[in-house]
This record gives C-alpha cells, sequence and structure tokens, in this order.
C-alpha cells in the first residue's frame, strides 16, 4: 500500500490538529500577551527578577538572572580565547621554521580571535534583544 504524498501530508498535519482539540488552557496561561510569556511560564520559586534592570522594584538592586549567565559565559569564552592566544602564540615561537608547524600555529592564533570577536557579538545581541524586549522602569 503505497501513500501519495498528498496523503503523507495531511496525516502529519492531522495529528497536532486533532491532539490540540484535547488539551485543556492551564488558568495561570489565559493571559496569553506577549509582554506577560515569560512572567506566565514562571514558577513560584524562580527569582523574580530574570530579565528586568537592576533599577526594577523586582530586582531590588539585583543583577538579573540571564546577565549573570551571560557575563559568566562571556568571562569563560575569554579566558578559553586568551590562553589559545597564548598557546599558538608559544607553537608560533618553537615552530624552528617547519612550514605545516608555523601554519597550525596561525591557525590556532587566528581561530583564539575569532572567537573573541564571536563571544563579543553574541553578548552585544544578547544585551540588545533583552533591552528591546524589558520595559524601561
Amino acid at each position: 500500500m503505497k501513500l501519495s504524498i498528498k496523503q503523507k501530508l495531511l496525516t502529519l498535519l492531522a495529528v497536532p490538529v486533532l491532539a490540540a482539540g484535547f488539551v485543556a488552557v492551564p488558568a495561570f496561561a489565559t493571559d496569553l500577551s506577549l509582554s506577560n510569556g515569560a512572567n506566565s511560564a514562571q514558577g513560584t520559586d524562580q527569582s523574580p527578577c530574570l530579565f528586568g534592570s537592576e533599577g526594577d522594584a523586582a530586582c531590588a538592586g539585583k543583577t538579573p538572572v540571564f546577565k549573570t549567565i551571560t557575563n559568566v559565559l562571556l568571562f569563560i569564552i575569554g579566558a578559553v580565547s586568551v590562553i589559545m592566544l597564548v598557546i599558538g602564540g608559544i607553537r608560533y615561537t618553537v615552530s624552528a621554521g617547519d612550514s605545516s608547524a608555523v601554519t597550525g600555529a596561525k591557525n590556532t592564533i587566528l581561530y583564539a580571535i575569532v572567537g573573541i570577536v564571536v563571544a563579543l557579538l553574541a553578548y552585544a545581541v544578547v544585551n540588545f534583544v533583552i533591552g528591546a524586549f524589558v520595559p524601561k522602569a
């Protein structure tokens, strides 16, 4: 029994439609506005300061959770990139003119610099997105 492509697509589309009819909407998710999306999914034991600015009343002088996570990851990526720069420099110094060793050392240095640039751009994008969606106090 061969199923045509049309029958397969209808079957794939029918499953989510049928499943959506049997799913009840939880009471806390009745407010489906975009600004309240994160708050409706927040549990009672979570920090009230996930995205907010440091001057926000919910934060009460604490650093927001996502900002802390971003800062820690940026520090780790920066530290690894600096270590790789040092390793690349040492490899370049001890290459003794071997062309394959020089190429490997240059690639290590290049990739470490690219890692630093990507980390800085990711930090800027995360801060821009969080700043765009968090209302100003």
